[in-house]
C-alpha cells in the first residue's frame, strides 16, 4: 500500500493521547509551538564522567541544553564556582555551555585537572550535568635499569616481570625481542594479564632470543621499550643434538625431570575476585610443570555460561562478558599433565554500580492536575537516593504544600504554574552514581492539530491501512473518530484506535470509502481534522505469458493482459532473467504483449511481466526455450519431461466473516503432470511471525475454498500445488485478515508441578498457540493449594509457561489448576493436576539392628526413615572390618528402596565390623546411622577410658578428614562443634596449654547429636592424604564447620577445615594428647592451613575446631596419631615371645648395673656428687605449665598416659631426676664400656624444697626411664 507520508515533525508531535498522569512528554518540535510554550532547561549533550584528554590538544568539556527561554550556563570546579571570564585561556562557546581551554599561548594542562559540573538555567529552573572528572593523559618514561642475565635450569619455570610505568590510561603491554621481532607464544610461553611473561618450563631454545617488554600509550601513540632480558639456560644436552631434538619424549631425552603442575599465577589454592555488573570478568590461571600442563575451567554447582564465556591465552584465561548477579560463585581452574593435576578456586563476587529501574521523566501537567516523579535504581550495595530541585538539596528548598516526598517518589497534587522546576535525582553507592534531570512544567494549552488538514489517503481493496491524526494539548485531550460526520465513535470490530490517536482499518472494503473526522477535546476546547479515504481496485494480470519452445529465427509473442483501477496510471514493463529488458530493434512492446522477431539463442531465458501503479503491482513469469536444430517436436507435451507445477498466483480473500473466509487463487502451469492437491497454509504475526502452518488440503480440481478460522488471529495465506512429481513453490502471500476475538475455549496442556529445590514447586505447562489464544494478551491464571486440606486457593497471573511457588514444605502434594485468559474473558474451568514440592535429604533409617547369629554371618535390619522427604531411591551401606587399631578395606553396597535386610558373610571370625547406613532420595544421601558388630565373648575390654570425643579412627600415619557425625564416646570431656577459612600458605603457630586433665575411671557419655555422617578411614602409607569416604555435599545454610583435615608428621601436623563464616572470623583449634593435656591455638580465618609444632612422635591426639565467639559452633571431634620415628611394615615385634624375654633380661642387667652404681655412689667412690634436692615434678611444675617435656630420644619415649611403679600400681607419670640431667653441659655422656664421664653437678632449674637438705642419688627407677 502506498500513501503520502507525513513530515517527521508530525511523528514527534504525537505525544499526549491516553498517556495518563506522570507520562514522559516532550514538547512537539513544531516551531510555532516551540516558540509559544515555556520549557525548563534540559541537558542534551555532556562529556563522559571520566574525561581523559590529550595534553597536546586543547581541552573541550561539553555541555549543551535546550529550553524556552534559552538557558544560560555556568560551571563549578571541585564544587566551587569556576569564573570563566577571569581565565584568559578558558572560553565558552556561543549559545552553549561547552568549555574550551586553549594552550596555544602556553600553560600546563595538568593545572586544569579536577571535577567539573555544568549548570543550565532559565527562569523556570536549573538543570545539572554529571560531575565530569577531567584528567590529563600521562605517558611516563621507563626507569633506567641494568638487567643481569637470567640463569635458569632447563625445565624450570620462569617469570619475566614487566612492571610498566603507570600511565593514564593504562598502557597496552606486549613482548618483543630487542630487534623488534614478536615473541612466539603458546601454552608453554605466554603473557599474563598483568604484562609478565611466563614460562611453564624453560627449554634450551629459549636462549636464542632476548626478551623486551613494550608499553604502548593510547593518546601519545608512543611505544616505550624496557631493557631486554637475556636468558642463560643450564642444560644436560646441547640444543643442536638432532637425535634429542626429534625424540618423541623431548623432556626425558634431554634429561629434564618431569614434574606435577604448580601454579605460577595466582599462587595458592584459592583466591577471590570482585567484578561490577555489566563489566567483563577475566579469570586467569598460569601453571608450571613438565610436560606443560593443560588448563581447564569449571564452575562449582553449575555450567559456564556458554553464551558469554570464552577462553583466551591458550585456555589460561576465562572471560565472561557483561556479568550479572547470576555469574557470581566459585570457579576453579584445573592444571593437569601426565604426572598429576592441581586446581585453584576463585570466588567471584558480583557487585553493581547503580543502574536504572525507573528513571525520572519530564512531567507536563495542566493546572490542578496530579502527577509524580519516580527515581528507582538498583545496585549492590543498595544505592541511596537524594533529591534536589534546581541544583539545591530538596531539604533546603522553600516548602511546597503541593509536593510530597516518599522515598524514591515525589508526588505532586493540585499543581499550579508556580510548581515549575527542574528536579535532580542522584542515586549512588560505593561503586558509582547516576544523576538524572526531570522537569515539571505546568501548561494550559487548548487542543491543536499537528498535521495538514483534509488529507487524501488512497488504498487498495482488502489491504490494511492507518489514518494518522497527531495532536497536542494540555490537559491531555481525548480523541474520537467519526465517519462521514455522523454515527458513533469508531473503535472495535474492523477498527482499532491506538494510544497516539491513529485509526487502523484492518481490511479495507468498498464501503469503507468516505471522509473520516478526528476530534481532540479537553477542558479548554476542541480541535478537529478530516481525512478522505479512497478505495482502489487491485492490479491483476489475468492473461499471463506462457512457457514456449520455438525454433531459432522464428517470431514469438508473450502475452500480458492486465486489469487495474481506471483512476490509477498503469505501467507495464518486462524483465529478462530478473534484469530490466532492453527493447531493441527485434522487439516490440505493446500494452498487452511483447513480440520478439527472429529469435536467437541469446533470447532464451525467463521473461517477467511487471504491471504496476503508484499503489500496487503484479507480475507473471514465463520461460522461452530456443531450439538450435531445424526440427521441432510434433508433440511438445510428449517431448518435454514432467516437472513440478508452477506456484499458484493471484490469491484473493472474499466472503469475509467472523469465523470464515473464502480464498480464491489462479492455478499455475502443471508442467505436463496434472495437479492432484492444493495445500493451504497460514501464518500469523503475533506468536510465531514468519512461521507457516498447514491449514487444510483440497483436491486439484478446485481453485476456491472456504477456510474455517480461529478468533483473534491475523491470518495470511499461501497455496502450494502438488502433482506426482512433487510440490510447487509456495504462492505469494495473500493480504492479511484479522478475525475478532473471543474468550479461550481450551486451557494449556501438560500441566506439571515438580520441585526444583527443597522449598519450592515449579509449575509448568505447554503454552497455547496463536490459533487457540482467541484474543490479545493471552495469560494464565495459576491456582494451587495443599492437597487434602481446606486451604483457600492461591493464585497468580502468569504471562509465560512457568511459575515457581516458594516457601513450600518438603515433598508435599499440591492441587494445581492452570486456566487460560485473554482480554475477552477466561477459558473453561481447568482440570486439577496433582504436583509435589521439592525433595530434601532423608532422615536416618530407623531401628538399625546388627545381629550376629554365628561366627560366619552378620544380619542387618532397619526400618524406613521417619521423614523420607521425597521418593526413596534406595539405601547405601558402607562397612569396614577392624581388629583393634587395624582397619580392613571398606565395602559399599547399594539397595533398592524396598530392601530392609542384608546379610554380611564374615571374612574371618576375629574381626569386627563398623556399619554406616543412609537412605537416598533423588536429591542425594541423607543422614547416616552407624553401628558396630557385637564384640566376641573373649575380646579384651579396655581398662582405661578412651578420649572423650567421638573419634574418626585412622592408622599410625596419613591425613585425617572428618565430617559431622552422630556417635557415642567414652570418658568425660566436653565435646562441641566448629568453623572454616579459605586455604592459604601454611602458618606455624605456637600453642599454649590451657588445662591438664586426667581420667581416673572409665565413664560413658553420649555426644551431642549432629547432622552429618560418621566416617571411618583405612590406614594409608606415611604422608598419604586420606580422603573421606563420605563428604558433605554442600555447605549448610546455618553457620557451621566441617571437613576438618589433618596431615600429621612425627612432630607436627597441618590442619585445614571448611566453614561458611564471614571474612575475619577467629577460630580456636583445640587438641588433647594421650596424657589428657589440652592445648588451644587461636587462628585467624585467613591463616589456613595452620601447623601444630609441639607434637610427640607416635602419640594419639583428639582435635576439634570451634568459633572463638561462639564455642557452641564446633566441628566434629577427630582422632589422629603422629608418625613414629620409623616405619615398620613387618609384624609387630613387641608381641614376639623371644623379644619380650630378651628385653626382660636386658632390663635385669641394667637394674643390677644401676644398683652397683648406686652403692658405689653412696660410699663416695669414683663419682662425687654435689648437693642437690630431688623434688618430684608436680602438677605445678613450670615444665608442665608451658607444655614442654624432656625426652632423650624421640623414638624411645616413656609411656604417654601412665606408668607402672615397682609395686604394680597405676600412677600418674612423674618427672624424676635422670642421669642425663647432670653434668657440665646439662647432658651426660657414657664411654663405650658404659661408664659415666664427668661428675654430677647440681641439676639445672631444680627448686629447693623445705626440710630436705640431703644429697641423694637418682632413684634406679627414674634412671631407667631417663635411659629409656
Amino acid at each position: 500500500m502506498a500513501r503520502p507520508q507525513p513530515p517527521p515533525w508530525v511523528h514527534a508531535a504525537v505525544l499526549l493521547c491516553l498517556l495518563g498522569l506522570g507520562g514522559a512528554i516532550e514538547i512537539p518540535m513544531d516551531p510555532s509551538i516551540q516558540n509559544e510554550l515555556s520549557q525548563p532547561p534540559t541537558i542534551t549533550k555532556q562529556s563522559v564522567k571520566d574525561h581523559i584528554v590529550d595534553p597536546r590538544d586543547n581541552i573541550l568539556i561539553e555541555c549543551e541544553a535546550k529550553g524556552n527561554p534559552a538557558p544560560s550556563f555556568h560551571w563549578t570546579r571541585n564544587s566551587r564556582f569556576f569564573n570563566v571570564a577571569k581565565d584568559p585561556r578558558v572560553s565558552m562557546r556561543r549559545r552553549s555551555g561547552t568549555l574550551v581551554i586553549d594552550f596555544r599561548s602556553g600553560g600546563r594542562p595538568e593545572e586544569y585537572e579536577g571535577e567539573y559540573q555544568c549548570f543550565a538555567r532559565n527562569k523556570f529552573g536549573t538543570a545539572l550535568s554529571n560531575r565530569i572528572r577531567l584528567q590529563v593523559s600521562k605517558s611516563p618514561l621507563w626507569p633506567k635499569e641494568n638487567l643481569d642475565p637470567v640463569v635458569v635450569q632447563e625445565g624450570a619455570p620462569l617469570t619475566l616481570q614487566c612492571n610498566p610505568p603507570p600511565g593514564l590510561p593504562s598502557p597496552v603491554i606486549f613482548w618483543m625481542s630487542s630487534s623488534m621481532e614478536p615473541i612466539t607464544q603458546d601454552k608453554r610461553v605466554s603473557q599474563g594479564h598483568n604484562g609478565d611473561l611466563y614460562f611453564s618450563n624453560v627449554m634450551v631454545q629459549d636462549m636464542q632470543t632476548d626478551y623486551s617488554c613494550n608499553a604502548r600509550f593510547h593518546f601519545t601513540h608512543t611505544i616505550q621499550q624496557k631493557n631486554p632480558f637475556t636468558l642463560k639456560v643450564l642444560t644436560n644436552h646441547p640444543y643442536n643434538d638432532s637425535s634429542l631434538r626429534n625424540h618423541p619424549d623431548m623432556y626425558s631425552a634431554r634429561g629434564v625431570s618431569e614434574r606435577t603442575p604448580s601454579f605460577m599465577y595466582p599462587q595458592g589454592t584459592a583466591s577471590s575476585q570482585m567484578v561490577l555488573r555489566g563489566m567483563d570478568l577475566l579469570l586467569e590461571c598460569i601453571a608450571s610443570g613438565v610436560p606443560t600442563p593443560d588448563i581447564a575451567w569449571y564452575k562449582k554447582g553449575g555450567d559456564l555460561p556458554s553464551d558469554k564465556a570464552k577462553f583466551e591465552n591458550f585456555n589460561k584465561a576465562l572471560r565472561i562478558t557483561s556479568v550479572s548477579e547470576e555469574d557470581s560463585g566459585e570457579y576453579f581452574c584445573l592444571a593437569s599433565n601426565k604426572m598429576g593435576s592441581i586446581r585453584h578456586t576463585i570466588s567471584v563476587r558480583v557487585k553493581a554500580a547503580p543502574y536504572w529501574l525507573d528513571e525520572p521523566k519530564n512531567l507536563i501537567l495542566a493546572p490542578g492536575e496530579d502527577g509524580r516523579l519516580v527515581c528507582r535504581a538498583n545496585g549492590n550495595p543498595k544505592p541511596t537516593v537524594q533529591w534536589m530541585v534546581n541544583g539545591e538539596p530538596l531539604q533546603s528548598a522553600p516548602p511546597n504544600p503541593n509536593r510530597e516526598v516518599a522515598g524514591d517518589t515525589i508526588i505532586f497534587r493540585d499543581t499550579q504554574i508556580s510548581s515549575r522546576a527542574v528536579y535532580q535525582c542522584n542515586t549512588s553507592n560505593e561503586h558509582g552514581y547516576l544523576l538524572a534531570n526531570a522537569f515539571v512544567s505546568v501548561l494550559d494549552v487548548p487542543p491543536r492539530m499537528m498535521s495538514p488538514r483534509n488529507q487524501l489517503i488512497r488504498v487498495i481493496l482488502y489491504n490494511r491501512t492507518r489514518l494518522d491524526c497527531p495532536f497536542f494539548g494540555s490537559p491531555i485531550p481525548t480523541l474520537r473518530w467519526f465517519k462521514n460526520g455522523q454515527g458513533s465513535n469508531l473503535d472495535g470490530g474492523n477498527y482499532h484506535v491506538y494510544e497516539n490517536g491513529s485509526l487502523e482499518i484492518k481490511m479495507i472494503r468498498k464501503e469503507d470509502q468516505g471522509i473520516y473526522t478526528c476530534v481532540a477535546t479537553n477542558i479548554l476546547g476542541k480541535a478537529e481534522n478530516q481525512v478522505r479515504l479512497e478505495v482502489k481496485d487491485p492490479t491483476r494480470i489475468f492473461r499471463m505469458p506462457e512457457d514456449q519452445v520455438v525454433k531459432r529465427g522464428t517470431t514469438v509473442q508473450l502475452e500480458c493482459r492486465v486489469k487495474h483501477d481506471p483512476s490509477l496510471k498503469l505501467t507495464v514493463s518486462w524483465l529478462k532473467d530478473d534484469q530490466p529488458l532492453y527493447i531493441g530493434n527485434r522487439m516490440k512492446k505493446e500494452d498487452d504483449s511483447l513480440t520478439i522477431f527472429g529469435v536467437a539463442e541469446r533470447d532464451q531465458g525467463s521473461y517477467t511481466c511487471v504491471a504496476s501503479t503508484e499503489l500496487d503491482q503484479d507480475l507473471a513469469k514465463a520461460y522461452l526455450t530456443v531450439l538450435a536444430d531445424q526440427t521441432t517436436p510434433t508433440n511438445r507435451l510428449a517431448a518435454l519431461p514432467k516437472g513440478r507445477p508452477d506456484r499458484p498466483r493471484d490469491l484473493e480473500l472474499t466472503d469475509l466473516a467472523e469465523r470464515s473466509v473464502r480464498l480464491t487463487w489462479i492455478p499455475g502451469d502443471d508442467n505436463n503432470s496434472p495437479i492432484t492437491d492444493y495445500v493451504v497454509q497460514f501464518e500469523e504475526d503475533q506468536f510465531q511471525p514468519g512461521v507457516w502452518h498447514d491449514h487444510s488440503k483440497f483436491p486439484g480440481s478446485v481453485n476456491s475454498a472456504v477456510l474455517q478460522l480461529s478468533p483473534y488471529v491475523n491470518y495470511q495465506f499461501r497455496v502450494i500445488a502438488v502433482n506426482e512429481v512433487g510440490s510447487s513453490h509456495p504462492s505469494l502471500p495473500s493480504e492479511r485478515y484479522r478475525t475478532s476475538g473471543a474468550p479461550p475455549e481450551s486451557n494449556p496442556s501438560d500441566v506439571k508441578g515438580e520441585g526444583t529445590r527443597k522449598n519450592n514447586m515449579e509449575i509448568t505447562w505447554t503454552p497455547m498457540n496463536a490459533t487457540s489464544a482467541f484474543g490479545p494478551n493471552l495469560r494464565y491464571i495459576v491456582k494451587w493449594r495443599r492437597r487434602e486440606t481446606r486451604e483457600t486457593w492461591n493464585n497468580a497471573t502468569v504471562w509465560g509457561s512457568r511459575f515457581v511457588v516458594g516457601q513450600t514444605p518438603v515433598y508435599v502434594p499440591y492441587e494445581i489448576r492452570v486456566q487460560a485468559e485473554n482480554d475477552f474473558g477466561k477459558g473453561p474451568e481447568p482440570d486439577t493436576v496433582i504436583g509435589y514440592s521439592g525433595e530434601d535429604l532423608p532422615s536416618a533409617p530407623r531401628r538399625f539392628r546388627v545381629r550376629q547369629p554365628n561366627l560366619q554371618t552378620i544380619n542387618l535390619e532397619w526400618d524406613h526413615p521417619e521423614h523420607p522427604n521425597g521418593i526413596l531411591t534406595g539405601y547405601s551401606l558402607r562397612y569396614l572390618p577392624f581388629n583393634g587399631t587395624k582397619l580392613g578395606k571398606q565395602m559399599v553396597e547399594n539397595f533398592s528402596p524396598n530392601q530392609t535386610k542384608f546379610t554380611v558373610q564374615r571374612a574371618d571370625p576375629v574381626s569386627r565390623y563398623r556399619f554406616t547406613l543412609s537412605a537416598r532420595t533423588q536429591v542425594g544421601s541423607g543422614e547416616a546411622v552407624t553401628e558396630e558388630s557385637p564384640a566376641a565373648p573373649n575380646e579384651a575390654t579396655p581398662t582405661a577410658a578412651p578420649p572423650t570425643w567421638p573419634p574418626t579412627t585412622v592408622g599410625a600415619t596419613g591425613a585425617v578428614s572428618s565430617t559431622d557425625a552422630t556417635a557415642t564416646a567414652a570418658a568425660a570431656t566436653e565435646a562441641t562443634t566448629v568453623p572454616i577459612a579459605p586455604p592459604v600458605a601454611p602458618t606455624t603457630i605456637a600453642t599454649t596449654v590451657a588445662t591438664t586433665t586426667t581420667t581416673t575411671a572409665a565413664a560413658t557419655m553420649e555426644s551431642p547429636p549432629t547432622t552429618g555422617t560418621k566416617t571411618h578411614e583405612s590406614a594409608l602409607p606415611p604422608s598419604s592424604p586420606l580422603t573421606p569416604l563420605l563428604t558433605r555435599p554442600s555447605a549448610p545454610d546455618e553457620q557451621s564447620i566441617w571437613n576438618v583435615t589433618v596431615h600429621p608428621n612425627s612432630k607436627w601436623a597441618n590442619i585445614t577445615w571448611k566453614h561458611n563464616f564471614g571474612p575475619g572470623t577467629d577460630f580456636v583449634v583445640e587438641y588433647i594428647d594421650s596424657n589428657h593435656t589440652k592445648k588451644t591455638v587461636p587462628v585467624k580465618a585467613q591463616a589456613q592451613p595452620i601447623q601444630l609444632t609441639d607434637l610427640y612422635p607416635g602419640m594419639t591426639y583428639t582435635l576439634r575446631v570451634y568459633s572463638r565467639d561462639n564455642e557452641g559452633i564446633s566441628s566434629t571431634i577427630i582422632t589422629f596419631m603422629t608418625n613414629t620415628a620409623y616405619t615398620n611394615n613387618q609384624p609387630d615385634i613387641v608381641t614376639q615371645g623371644w623379644f619380650i624375654g630378651l628385653m626382660c633380661a636386658i632390663a635385669l642387667l641394667v637394674l643390677i648395673l644401676l644398683i652397683v652404681c648406686f652403692i658405689k655412689r653412696s660410699r663416695g667412690g669414683k663419682y662425687p656428687v654435689r648437693e642437690k634436692k630431688d623434688v618430684p615434678l608436680g602438677p605445678e611444675d613450670p615444665k608442665e605449665e608451658d607444655g614442654s617435656f624432656d625426652y632423650s630420644d624421640e623414638d624411645n619415649k616413656p609411656l604417654q598416659a601412665s606408668q607402672t611403679s615397682l609395686d604394680g600400681t597405676i600412677k600418674q607419670q612423674e618427672s624424676d631426676d635422670s642421669l642425663v640431667d647432670y653434668g657440665e653441659g646439662g647432658e651426660g655422656q657414657f664411654n663405650e664400656d658404659g661408664s659415666f664421664i664427668g661428675q654430677y653437678t647440681v641439676k639445672k632449674d631444680k627448686e629447693e624444697t623445705e626440710g630436705n637438705e640431703s644429697s641423694e642419688a637418682t632413684s634406679p627407677v627414674n634412671a631407667i626411664y631417663s635411659l629409656a
